[in-house]
């Protein structure tokens, strides 16, 4: 069983009387961000831990609570302990953390005690020595024993640095924060102004763990592009979206009327930023969205090859390159439905082959790229398919 504790005592830094917890971060508070980071890591209990109960954070737990997770205010780590399961296990972030599911992950996998580290000197502040040259980083998971352990001291310690010794002293496996682009987005912090700067990082941190080459050379750089001023403007998500839907829409529409190099690459555009708007929706907790825009990024690359087959059909009155359409829309949504998250960078996806099709059909050989992007999309069916087949040996 995996709970949830998370800090909320430390005061902000640039808004007298208010906490570090409750300050905004991506249309929501600290803490609410980190309670859906814990909840996405398989937590169904969360405890926070608290000084005070100020109406910001009462309104945020309580919004936490809407969720379906159960979750607790406590002032100590004896009333933390007898809220908490006896057989829990904690994944506790720190006071003002805010961080991404690709730091979380490494930590949730690693069995017993574990601590996310740096070292002393990259350390920033708030970050907490815990000895040996490192410093904590914010991300540990602990046996709930170590809990119990600290509400045996006397109740004027502090419950997250107690904790953190506890978890040292009784040997507590040190994993260091990967220097990587996942890390842009990881960091304590307790002032307004930098949250913002923040948000952008863990965005871009975001699109950084989607492995997929698409999300690589295509999104990620109209990320680097558009996402200042987008989260500066405090562009709404819908908006974002609706205009990613128009776009791809008018690709769909000039596609039906025959101008295919520029449907296909309105229909492109319109992906990718149907793409970057799913990242905004996932952290602004837009879940409907964000599954709706899923939908919409492979829904329309499969409409562009089959409006593609049909055109070229329709000019020299065979059936070839409907043929190929569907089977290049049929084997790229197996295998996307195949892959899930598990995937080798080379591999497909819909968006990737309407790319193709739109550089085939620029070249003046869409007929061709039909078949060609068909086989790239039945290779990656096919070793998605020997990967869960392995996954389901190796299970046995």
């Amino acid at each position: 069983m995996l709970a949830g504790l998370i800090f909320a005592v430390q005061d902000a830094e640039d808004r007298p009387g208010a906490l570090a917890a409750t300050l905004p971060f991506a249309g929501m508070t600290v803490i609410e961000y980190q309670a859906r980071l814990l909840i996405d890591a398989g937590a169904s209990q969360i405890v926070v831990v608290v000084a005070r109960l100020t109406p910001e954070l009462l309104g945020a737990v309580a919004r936490i609570g809407r969720r379906g997770v159960t979750i607790d205010t406590v002032r100590s780590a004896a009333d933390a302990s007898a809220r908490l399961h006896p057989l829990s296990h904690l994944l506790v972030l720190a006071d003002g953390l805010v961080t991404t599911q690709t730091v979380l992950a490494p930590v949730v996998r690693t069995p017993g005690d574990v601590m996310l580290v740096v070292a002393d000197g990259e350390a920033t502040a708030g970050y907490e020595r815990v000895g040996g040259g490192q410093a904590w980083a914010g991300v540990a998971r602990l046996d709930g024993r170590r809990l119990a352990e600290v509400a045996a001291m006397p109740r004027d310690y502090d419950v997250q640095s107690a904790l953190l010794h506890a978890a040292a002293q009784a040997g507590a496996r040190r994993l260091v924060l990967p220097d990587d682009e996942g890390r842009a987005g990881h960091g304590i912090e307790r002032r307004r102004d930098a949250l913002e700067a923040r948000s952008r990082a863990v965005v871009s941190a975001t699109l950084a763990a989607r492995i997929g080459w698409f999300d690589r050379w295509m999104v990620k750089p109209l990320a680097r592009l558009t996402l200042p001023p987008l989260m500066r403007r405090h562009v709404p998500t819908p908006a974002l979206a609706s205009g990613a839907a128009l776009v791809a829409l008018g690709g769909l529409g000039a596609l039906w009327a025959g101008h295919l190099t520029a449907g296909l690459l309105a229909a492109l555009v319109g992906v990718a930023t149907a793409a970057l708007a799913s990242s905004f929706a996932w952290l602004r907790d837009e879940t409907a969205l964000a599954r709706a825009l899923g939908w919409l990024i492979l829904g329309v690359p499969a409409a562009a090859e089959l409006l593609l087959g049909h055109v070229l059909d329709a000019e020299t009155g065979e059936r070839t390159a409907t043929v190929l359409a569907l089977a290049l829309a049929v084997a790229g949504g197996l295998g996307t439905r195949a892959i899930g998250e598990a995937r080798e960078p080379w591999w497909g996806d819909p968006p990737g082959y309407l790319l193709l099709l739109a550089a085939a059909t620029i070249l003046g050989l869409p007929l061709l790229g039909l078949a060609l992007t068909g086989v790239y999309a039945a290779v990656t069916l096919g070793h998605a398919i020997e990967r869960l087949r392995a996954r389901g040996l190796a299970a046995l």
